[in-house]
């Protein structure tokens, strides 16, 4: 075979291929043009590959080939473009959108959680009832404040970066069934409120705040989210809207689900950062507690600023259309 006649024969076709591919926007005209070039060049590689000796050629060719089939398949490679677009637009946008669910959530927690505290408090019987005397004055002496500094700070980041994680991908995964995020969600109320409860029976309201603030805002909002994430994911299942079949309701929500959980990674690891270096720092309460709240209003912020805005407003959780 004569490549060098080959090449002169093809290498128009092969260079406007090229062409077409780099190019940022086709038209019509010139989207047919790619697709003929693209069958026109894959059947002269195939003669390449079993007719020619040149590797070199076969190589640029295949390359070529592999350029023009993902631009009529859409398939691009990762770029800081698809970046930019899922923490500028994608990840706000789904967290924006799970905005009445999470908030419903996080009220709900709270008033509960203060309840079960304030409950604690002016019952400081209740505490043997769930923790026992000695467990309780143990807490408020030393096994409170000790949880934070009883490992090194990188080790003990990592366990809470995977221990949140975990809890608010149960959160996001049970989110189908309704019932075990309010069990889990339950779980933790019940804990924080305990705890502080006792804390504050003791007098030590002052430590228990002064060492829960700091990460414990953005860490549980980032459960919050994740809760109410998943919510929203059994609720399309549940009542899906008007326009919308069932399974289309589900996987709409579930992509902002996906989304979300991804996003969260980056959250919880900031949260974690907080709790192991910021919390048992030796610093005045006020800076902590201004660090951690920093923090958490940025996180408010990045979805009300960011977030594309539909053209209705987003459906509450308890009026879904």
């Amino acid at each position: 075979m004569d490549v060098d006649a080959y090449v002169a024969e093809h290498g128009g076709q092969w260079r406007r291929l090229n062409q077409l591919c780099g190019q940022p926007r086709l038209d019509a005209a010139e989207v047919d043009e790619l697709v003929a070039l693209y069958q026109r060049v894959t059947t002269q590689l195939s003669v390449l590959r079993s007719r020619s000796p040149d590797p070199a050629l076969v190589s640029e060719l295949s390359q070529l080939v592999l350029r023009a089939r993902a631009r009529l398949t859409g398939r691009s490679r990762p770029s800081w473009t698809a970046v930019r677009r899922f923490l500028l637009a994608d990840l706000p946008g789904a967290i924006w959108r799970a905005a009445p669910w999470w908030c419903a959530v996080a009220t709900a927690f709270t008033l509960l959680t203060f309840t079960l505290m304030w409950f604690v408090a002016d019952n400081p019987e209740t505490a043997a009832a769930f923790i026992g005397d000695d467990e309780a004055a143990n807490l408020v002496e030393s096994g409170f404040a000790g949880y934070y500094t009883e490992f090194s700070a990188p080790t003990f980041a990592f366990h809470l970066w995977t221990h949140n994680a975990w809890l608010a991908a149960k959160c996001l995964a049970a989110g189908v069934l309704i019932v075990p995020v309010g069990y889990l969600l339950w779980q933790n109320a019940m804990n924080i409120g305990v705890v502080g409860g006792v804390m504050v029976s003791y007098g030590r309201a002052d430590v228990f705040f002064g060492l829960i603030t700091p990460h414990g805002l953005l860490e549980l909002t980032g459960v919050f989210v994740a809760a109410g994430v998943g919510l929203r994911i059994g609720w399309a299942w549940i009542a899906p809207p008007e326009q919308l079949t069932r399974g289309q309701a589900v996987a709409r929500a579930g992509r902002d689900g996906v989304l979300v959980a991804v996003g969260l990674v980056a959250l919880f690891a900031v949260a974690a950062l907080i709790e192991a270096f910021i919390t048992p720092a030796p610093l005045p309460t006020p800076l902590r507690i201004a660090i951690g709240v920093t923090a958490w209003l940025a996180f408010l912020a990045y979805p009300l600023t960011l977030a594309p805005r539909p053209t209705h407003p987003p459906d509450p959780p308890d009026s879904p259309r």
